[in-house]
C-alpha cells in the first residue's frame, strides 16, 4: 500500500542561502525510490508517494540524502495526507474570514506540550495570538509573519530547543492537504 507524504524542509533557498533547485530535490526524491514527487514553490514542499518507510525514517533518509549531494544539512520534516488534512481541519482560527498571510502553523517534529511555552506573556503580543495543535503551533498574525513580533519571540532557540520547527502560510497548508490527496 502506497501513501503520499508532504516533506517539509526548513531554511532553504532564503536570502539566497541553502540554494536547493526543486528540479534536483524532484530527482533525488525519485532517485530514492519515491514515485509521484512534485514541488510546491521554491520554499521547500515537495509532495511524493511510497509505499515504504514511516515518517521519522522517510525524513531522516532525506536529510541525508541532500547534505549528500548538496552540501549542507536540511531540517526536513514528512507528514502524510491524514495528518495535513487534520491540522487544517483543528484550526482554533475562523482562517475562511482571514487572508492567508495572517494566519500560519509551525510544524514541530515531535509533539509539544504549553510548558514550553509558559514563559511568554500573552496579553503582551495582542492582537497576535497562538495555539498549539498535534505537533503543531497555529499563529495568527493580523499584519503578517515579517511584522510580528510573537512570531519573532515564538522562533527563539531556546524555545524550539531539541525541535524541528517549519513554518508554512495558510494558502501553503491548504495546498499540501491538496497536493497530497488521494484524489489529487
Amino acid at each position: 500500500m502506497t501513501t503520499t507524504y508532504a516533506a517539509l524542509l526548513r531554511g532553504i533557498n532564503v536570502s539566497g542561502k541553502k540554494k536547493l533547485p526543486m528540479a534536483e530535490l524532484r530527482q533525488l526524491m525519485a532517485g530514492l525510490g519515491h514515485d509521484g514527487v512534485r514541488t510546491h514553490l521554491q520554499s521547500g514542499q515537495a509532495v511524493f508517494t511510497t509505499g515504504r518507510g514511516d515518517e521519522e525514517a522517510l525524513a531522516a533518509e532525506l536529510t541525508e540524502a541532500i547534505e549528500k549531494q548538496f552540501g549542507f544539512p536540511v531540517d526536513v520534516i514528512v507528514r502524510d495526507h491524514a495528518y495535513l488534512a487534520a491540522i487544517a481541519e483543528a484550526c482554533p482560527f475562523p482562517a475562511a474570514d482571514l487572508e492567508p498571510k495572517q494566519l500560519h502553523v509551525t510544524y514541530f517534529s515531535t509533539p509539544v506540550d504549553a510548558d514550553r511555552f509558559a514563559e511568554i506573556d500573552r496579553d503582551t503580543y495582542l492582537p497576535e495570538e497562538f495555539r498549539l495543535g498535534d505537533r503543531a503551533l497555529y499563529l495568527y498574525a493580523p499584519d503578517g509573519l515579517g511584522r510580528s513580533k510573537l512570531a519573532e519571540h515564538l522562533a527563539k532557540p531556546r524555545i524550539n530547543k531539541g525541535l524541528i520547527a517549519t513554518t508554512r502560510n495558510w494558502n501553503t497548508v491548504a495546498k499540501l492537504v491538496e497536493l497530497t490527496s488521494p484524489a489529487a
